[in-house]
């Protein structure tokens, strides 16, 4: 492999960023490069990465790095758009892709009625593999390019699902669902059927390349006792697996697993006593924990991930940062297609803000950017490879186009700062804000017609994004 270089406005965070001045009145400009060895956030108005072989070999300002390159390494350069780590989603559903935008139910009903009948179709193998190459692509299209995937019960949904992850590049993580009580007699396993079939498709796919596998019981309501154990089995077995699961989504789901679980003090209490709460266990939603919960969830270095759209979609209440905050709870966000009623990042970060907003609080265009890209990798023990642009990482990363609508482009140039073009984005950005999304140092997706100007030379950038519209 020979090294490339991508040219433009560069962003990504070493750390979580501190709440900055309200973006509205913030005064610093593009001129302004963020990004000293200690600082949280790396902003460069006219950034050069560089990479070879799917690995990130540098980054800094063209002005530096342009000097050192020779004269046959392409350069692809970007006008009027914003270089990110490829964005990460740490919750969302292979199978509700064709589900997504269904009317009128909560969450236990949108099992019954909508999600088990869309599962029960992967037992054809023809159609678990026609949809994972379809919902790989929205991914891609939207801007992600690492996922945590729940797939279904079928074994063989979940290889067509690593085969098509495979064919793409991407870093994936992904398990068979565990579902022997309260379920379908067509998507009920048992508890030691799972775990075999679990165990198996950890030894062929876990560290497979860019490929990772989550234990996956759906929840305590369709799991027995029986199955967490094996689960826990699992994690003791396989160190480095991941677990997934869901916890207290909904007032009615959590009263049911009260009533199954009456030896539990809580609900992830019904968990914990299985083994399942643990560093690289991963929780969706959260909604209506205790701080009891709270607590055992960072005494364990667990985490959440905030699924807003489908959190609002289904009625399930509002998840409040602040207590996370305090707690020390990691969290991360995930879209949760298809209760989750977009794959699209910017459209997640644009209701999560709305959900902190109505309950007093507030999420900053940067903190909400790094929960998308380094927030959810650290949660995920990845931030050692993706979620971030530093040398020594892999080459996921997105271009969003500042010019993708007309309301947008306006928008933008009224914009003084970095962090006002951030909430701009997501606020009115969505999948048409991608204009190209590289996976393992290969551009995956180049929409077409996108306002956004490519060039393959090393000369110079025409009109550099410097907060121009």
């Amino acid at each position: 492999m020979s090294v490339q270089a991508v040219r433009g406005e560069i962003l990504y965070f070493r750390d979580q960023p501190a709440d900055p001045v309200d973006p509205a009145y913030a005064v610093q400009t593009d001129t302004i490069e963020r990004g000293a060895e200690d600082a949280a956030v790396v902003h460069l108005a006219d950034g050069l990465l560089l990479f070879d072989g799917g690995q990130i070999v540098d980054v800094g300002p063209a002005s530096t790095l342009l000097s050192q390159l020779g004269p046959d390494i392409p350069i692809q350069s970007y006008t009027h758009g914003l270089i990110l780590p490829g964005f990460i989603d740490s919750h969302v559903h292979l199978p509700q892709v064709d589900v997504i935008a269904s009317h009128g139910t909560q969450l236990l009903d949108w099992l019954e009625r909508y999600t088990f009948p869309a599962e029960q179709r992967f037992a054809d193998p023809a159609h678990a593999a026609e949809t994972a190459d379809f919902f790989l692509r929205q991914l891609i299209q939207a801007g992600t390019t690492t996922a945590m995937v729940f797939a279904t019960i079928h074994a063989d949904a979940v290889h067509a699902f690593f085969e098509a992850s495979e064919a793409l590049g991407t870093r994936m993580i992904c398990g068979r669902v565990m579902m022997d009580a309260h379920a379908p007699d067509a998507l009920r396993d048992t508890a030691e059927s799972s775990y075999k079939e679990s165990r198996d498709l950890i030894e062929r796919w876990h560290g497979c390349g860019r490929q990772l596998y989550a234990v996956t019981p759906r929840f305590a309501i369709t799991s027995t006792p029986q199955q967490l154990e094996r689960a826990g089995d699992l994690l003791d077995e396989f160190p480095g697996v991941y677990l997934q699961t869901h916890l207290s989504e909904n007032l009615s789901e959590v009263e049911a697993v009260q009533q199954l679980h009456p030896h539990s003090r809580d609900y992830l209490d019904v968990y914990d006593q299985h083994r399942l709460v643990r560093r690289h266990s991963v929780f969706a939603h959260g909604l209506h924990l205790s701080s009891r919960e709270h607590a055992c969830l960072h005494s364990a270095g667990a985490g959440i991930a905030f699924c807003p759209t489908s959190n609002l979609f289904l009625g399930s209440g509002l998840l409040n940062l602040g207590k996370l905050d305090e707690a020390g709870v990691a969290y991360g966000m995930g879209t949760d297609v298809g209760a989750g009623t977009s794959f699209s990042m910017l459209q997640t970060l644009n209701e999560a803000y709305k959900v902190a907003q109505l309950q007093g609080q507030t999420l900053s265009p940067l903190k909400a950017f790094y929960l998308a890209t380094l927030g959810n990798a650290r949660m995920l023990g990845l931030d050692n490879a993706v979620g971030t642009l530093e040398p020594g990482t892999e080459a996921d990363f997105v271009v969003l186009d500042y010019h993708c609508t007309d309301l947008i482009r306006r928008r933008i140039g009224a914009c003084r700062s970095l962090e006002a073009r951030l909430f701009v984005l997501m606020m009115l950005g969505d999948e048409r804000a991608v204009a190209a999304t590289w996976v393992n140092g290969e551009c995956v997706f180049d929409r077409p017609n996108a306002s956004i100007r490519r060039t393959s030379t090393n000369g110079t950038l025409d009109n550099p994004t410097r907060n121009k519209s």
